[in-house]
């Protein structure tokens, strides 16, 4: 399994689908929060995710981006 270094405070557990490799789950919104305590603003967290995280694929052990039900409105919300 791949991890995201320096993250392990948005480690949610491991996500397993049938046939395929165990993968590590993270919350989206919890790796924010990392970004946004480094220094990043609100805007500039959600932008680095966006782009370099959650569009990044680097094979068949990629990790899982966790979306909870506030957190996608609260994402949703940061866009507009």
């Amino acid at each position: 399994m791949l991890v995201a270094d320096g993250f392990d405070d948005a480690i949610l557990g491991v996500a397993r689908r049938c046939g395929q490799p165990d993968l590590v789950a993270y919350s989206v919104e919890k790796r924010l929060r990392v970004l946004v305590e480094s220094g990043l603003d609100e805007d500039q967290a959600l932008e680095h995710f966006e782009f370099n995280v959650s569009g990044a694929w680097v094979g068949e052990s990629t990790p899982v981006w966790v979306y909870g039900v506030e957190d996608r409105a609260e994402l949703d919300a940061l866009a507009d």
